[in-house]
């Protein structure tokens, strides 16, 4: 199990909900923390309860919607210094729930996309080098567990297309000490899952950090929060080493 102690991870969409007690559970085994918001302000308490755990830890914004935005904050890091050694890409967007789902908008698409699949994968690509460089990284990608609701298609294609990508380059690297996962935190109650989930957002730990420590050289996995529930990290840890097979795509 990696010992993240003085290590440094960014986390997207961590204000609140799923991104904001993957933050805190970070800090408390000592990981400091790049913590992403859409704005500054929205960050202050999650900040400040983390650096109250003794960890450093500091801000960034960037609207995922925007690719310059998220290549600004990218530059912001590089000249911050940091060498980050965990990536959790977290944030994401639910675009709509369309009932009338033959009369989806293309910008239902093109929004998700670029969310989703595009801004994840943009942060993936600019840390991997680093991260094969030195030899060591995790980078963990959040998927979703929905399947078969045309209803909700922009958000289901842009994370099946996230799988797929993620999966496909995760495979160079699988054997190496630079381990790429997916997660599923399963429907929670946060602003995406609404207040009808079934889950709360803290049921989605430890399954949606396990990706972080997790030591046998092993890629192209997701680790479905389900799979965790009442574990504390290291049984969790033991058991994704020992039982989650690499990720297949199926429906079942």
């Amino acid at each position: 199990m990696v010992d993240v102690k003085g290590r440094w991870a960014l986390i997207t969409g961590a204000s609140r909900g799923i991104g904001y007690g993957a933050a805190k559970a970070l800090a408390e085994r000592g990981c400091n923390l790049i913590l992403h918001g859409r704005t500054i302000e929205h960050l202050e308490k999650v900040i400040s309860e983390v650096k109250a755990l003794g960890v450093e830890a500091y801000p960034v914004a960037a609207e995922l919607s925007d690719i310059d935005s998220v290549n600004k904050m990218l530059q912001y890091i590089d000249e911050h210094g940091t060498d980050v050694d965990i990536v959790l890409n977290n944030a994401g967007l639910q675009i709509a729930y369309r009932t009338d789902y033959i009369k989806t908008p293309v910008s239902d698409y093109e929004t998700s996309f670029v969310i989703n699949t595009i801004a994840p994968m943009v942060i993936l690509y600019h840390f991997l080098p680093k991260m094969e460089k030195k030899g060591f990284g995790r980078i963990v990608n959040t998927t979703s567990g929905i399947r078969r609701e045309p209803e909700q298609a922009g958000y289901s294609a842009s994370k099946a297309a996230l799988d797929k990508v993620t999966m496909d380059i995760a495979s160079k690297y699988d054997g190496t000490d630079v381990i790429i996962s997916l997660t599923d935190p399963g429907w929670c109650r946060t602003d995406l899952g609404g207040p009808n989930a079934p889950n709360s957002p803290e049921s989605s730990l430890p399954g949606v950090i396990v990706g972080a420590f997790v030591d046998d050289k092993k890629s192209c996995r997701c680790f479905s929060a389900e799979a965790f529930h009442g574990m504390s990290l290291e049984e969790a840890v033991d058991y994704a080493e020992k039982n989650i097979p690499y990720y297949s795509g199926s429906l079942d």
